[in-house]
């Protein structure tokens, strides 16, 4: 199906992998996981032809037809939806628009027109004369409504455009479809969709998630990268964590037994070797020594942040309520949020949840200040002292300074270096990077840049909107812990269903026009009383 020989990337002095052979074969789903930074993004354009590597060659069975989701979410504005969706056919987009350039040309010859001809066949081979009916169809399943498709991709919401491209990766229903991180920017009811789309789909798929559900949903196989290296275990990501922690185990437990062997071998050849009448059996020893062999255990690529959130002061009964909250933009007709009225109790911890663009942001914006509702309020208890975490942290690393300068305003002491350099440590920032500008932060660094904030600052309250985004698994698993050990309130948003579902004990969903679902309960009982489950 798909394969690689001695596969190997190279940037800079150090690969970022190298010698990989791989087989994908026929109907499997593959999750390919691996620490940010590891390569698996660059494995995936090699996969796909976009990027050439520095050794060996990928080889794809001939006749067979290779799709993948575009990245560039904004590179079609000008063009129609459904346009889009039929480029994913590339051998039938390329035959309808050499042929409508033919039609369209006065000056076309005898000649063109035979041409035109043999491509009027081969784009009827294609499916291509039911090709926008198909489309459309692919589309309306996606959730993009009919009124969409014939216009140009710039009027669809940006937390439609990735679901255009879906669309687009699954039009020519490929043979091997490569998806990173097509989750990215869908809501929990899109990722539902999503998953049962691909689960049908016929394609053997290798797909880039940080979504630990989505992976046990849709992967038979994982594919992890480490050590420069990639290793194929089947079933999904919980079958892998188990099988690759078993794994360790053991050839650590063998380790273990050998170096005690060793070690009483050792003993005897010190205690006997100068003994004559004893000779013969400690140079026997010597050499039993050398046979034993200790498996080498290279270290991870992978790192956890060690992520621990406290709380100044306790509160005890209420740490805030909303009064008919309404929000609209100035110049718009349309609530947000209308009328909204709750109250959050001490310990609790709240999901956000609702379809993209539905308002979970302007919630937290204005139970955070950064708004002002247009009507209602936000009543905070007196001892409350929120700490929030915006999505896009970017306002908050607009100053030129270092990450050492940057993280020492929150410790509350100036001077207080080693309180500092202790939170920045614990969030894998050490030695130089200290010294580096905020400003050339990844989106991922300046997420666990937050959480130091967060970390120093010990409100009692937190209100985190999307803290998983840019993140690899393994900080997501600390984020979880360090949230699941905070003693204090949490209102969140979040689509990671498994982040969801291990923090949350409420459920709040907005609605359309503005109104919410209220639940007291975890997320798997707020889905089992919707049907959803």
């Amino acid at each position: 199906m798909l394969s690689t020989v001695n596969l190997a990337i190279q940037f800079g002095a150090k690969p970022l992998f190298e010698g990989v052979s791989l087989k994908f074969t026929d109907g499997n789903r593959y999750g390919l996981i691996g620490a940010n930074g590891c390569g698996k993004s660059t494995l995936i354009k090699i996969l796909g032809g976009d990027l050439e590597p520095s050794a060996g060659e990928v080889i794809l069975q001939p006749g067979l037809r290779l799709g993948k989701l575009s990245q560039n979410q904004f590179g079609y504005e000008d063009q129609r939806v459904i346009d889009v969706v039929m480029q994913g056919h590339t051998e039938m987009w390329a035959a309808m628009t050499e042929r409508d350039r033919i039609y369209a040309d006065p000056a076309a010859t005898d000649d063109d027109y035979m041409r035109a001809a043999e491509l009027e066949v081969r784009f009827a081979e294609y499916g291509g004369y039911d090709a926008e009916a198909r489309a459309a169809s692919i589309l309306v399943d996606a959730g993009i409504g009919e009124a969409l498709h014939t216009g140009p991709m710039r009027e669809v919401p940006p937390g439609l455009k990735l679901r255009v491209l879906l669309a687009q990766a699954l039009f020519s229903k490929p043979d091997v479809l490569l998806l990173d991180e097509p989750t990215n920017n869908l809501d929990i009811h899109s990722i539902q969709w999503l998953e049962g789309v691909l689960n049908e789909a016929d394609s053997t798929m290798i797909i880039i998630s940080h979504d630990r559900h989505f992976l046990n949903q849709v992967c038979t196989h994982i594919a992890d990268l480490d050590y420069q290296q990639v290793k194929v275990y089947p079933g999904n990501y919980d079958d892998f964590m188990l099988a690759s922690t078993q794994a360790r185990a053991r050839v650590e437990a063998s380790n273990a037994k050998a170096q005690e062997r060793i070690a009483e071998l050792q003993e005897f050849v010190r205690r006997f070797s100068a003994n004559a009448s004893k000779a013969r059996q400690a140079t026997s020893r010597k050499r039993a020594i050398d046979k034993i062999k200790i498996e080498e255990i290279r270290p991870s690529s992978r790192q956890n942040p060690y992520i621990r959130f406290e709380q100044l002061k306790k509160l005890y009964r209420s740490a805030f309520n909303l009064d008919k909250l309404s929000f609209r933009y100035p110049g718009s007709e349309e609530w947000v949020l209308k009328d909204i009225s709750t109250n959050i109790e001490a310990g609790d911890r709240v999901a956000v949840i609702g379809a993209n663009g539905i308002g979970k942001t302007t919630l937290m914006h204005c139970i955070a200040g950064v708004l002002k509702p247009t009507s209602g309020s936000v009543n905070w208890v007196e001892n409350a002292e929120p700490g929030y975490m915006p999505q896009d942290p970017q306002a908050e690393f607009t100053e030129k300074m270092d990450l050492l300068t940057w993280m020492s305003q929150w410790t509350g002491k100036a001077d207080d270096e080693l309180i500092t350099r202790a939170t920045l440590g614990r969030l894998l920032f050490s030695g130089d990077e200290t010294k580096k500008s905020v400003k050339v932060l990844s989106g991922g660094e300046k997420n666990r840049m937050m959480y130091g904030k967060l970390l120093l600052q010990r409100p009692n309250v937190m209100l985190m909107d999307e803290p998983t985004n840019h993140m690899d698994m393994e900080t997501i698993e600390s984020l979880q812990i360090g949230l699941e050990k905070y003693p204090g309130t949490l209102v969140f948003v979040s689509h990671d269903r498994e982040f969801v579902s291990g923090l949350a004990n409420r459920i709040i969903e907005i609605q359309p026009g503005g109104g919410i679902i209220d639940h007291r309960g975890s997320y798997d009982e707020y889905l089992a009383e919707r049907g959803q489950r």
